[in-house]
């Protein structure tokens, strides 16, 4: 098995995490991404690419489920349908409502992008981002120690990511303590701390 991506990016650390919690340990290739071979593997010319043989898969957050339901861990993606739809509805509510949510922010202040640096547009931004993370310590609080109940699945790894790029950013954040216990709670695990809380964010 081979995993073709840079380890720094977020959603290559996402699948190294969710193979930390499997106990597998895939080759990883650094991508040349100007190369036609990357886009023949993925026509977005994005990482990661997961190679398992002759299948070849990206987009992350389907990579982290197939790799769970290939090694049968329904711990972390349950086979009940109502437990898995809740796992998989967090997995889609940070790829596509918490990332948007962060892009021009992060884009600001952290990559320091010089297309990304309106005062107005970065402010809202901040706003925006802190906003969906009140959404998670709302959850959090509700839900006890991970996003889904008591036991940690693959909706904690991806938000977990997410936490850890938020506590990196250094901007205005509201006070929120049930993200921080459950930061501190994800720290505990190894494959967290190796492809999380890793000072990258």
């Amino acid at each position: 098995m081979k995993l073709v991506g840079r380890a720094a990016s977020i959603n290559v650390r996402k699948v190294l995490w969710t193979c930390a919690e499997l106990g597998l340990d895939p080759e990883r290739e650094e991508p040349d991404m100007a190369a036609p071979a990357l886009r023949r593997l993925n026509p977005n010319a994005m990482v990661p690419v997961l190679l398992d043989g002759d299948f070849v898969l990206w987009e992350s957050n389907s990579i982290c489920r197939y790799l769970a339901g290939r090694e049968r861990r329904v711990d972390l993606l349950p086979a009940e349908p109502r437990a898995r739809a809740l796992v998989e509805q967090w997995m889609d509510w940070q790829a596509g409502e918490l990332n948007n949510s962060w892009r021009y922010a992060f884009m600001s202040l952290v990559r320091r992008s010089p297309a990304h640096q309106d005062a107005s547009l970065l402010q809202a931004g901040v706003a925006g981002w802190n906003r969906h993370m009140g959404m998670l310590e709302k959850r959090l609080a509700a839900s006890g120690a991970y996003l889904c109940g008591a036991e940690f699945t693959l909706a904690d790894v991806v938000l977990g990511l997410s936490v850890q790029r938020w506590m990196m950013t250094a901007m205005d954040k509201p006070a929120l303590p049930a993200v921080q216990a459950y930061y501190e709670r994800l720290s505990e695990r190894p494959g967290f701390m190796a492809h999380g809380r890793n000072g990258l964010p």
